[in-house]
């Protein structure tokens, strides 16, 4: 479960048994967890966040998304 960024007590992270899903990213902080996609940034998941965070949180995805797809990339191998 490589994490690729911490922000302010969430960790964004994919977990390395989804192959075979397209690029994404989950988000965990306290008991909560978003997954996101990455090509649209559209929320595919949300376990317990405010619509508030969820929009700072996707606009933090936006604003990492190049180096979340080079991580993704890198570690999955596609």
């Amino acid at each position: 479960m490589p994490v690729i960024l911490r922000w302010l007590g969430h960790r964004f992270l994919f977990y390395s048994k989804e192959v075979g899903e397209p690029p994404h990213i989950h988000v965990l902080k306290d008991d909560k967890q978003l997954k996101v996609w990455l090509k649209d940034l559209q929320v595919a998941r949300n376990a317990g966040f405010a619509q508030h965070e969820v929009n700072v949180i996707v606009k933090v995805v936006a604003e990492n998304r190049q180096s979340f797809m080079e991580a993704w990339h890198d570690y999955f191998g596609h």
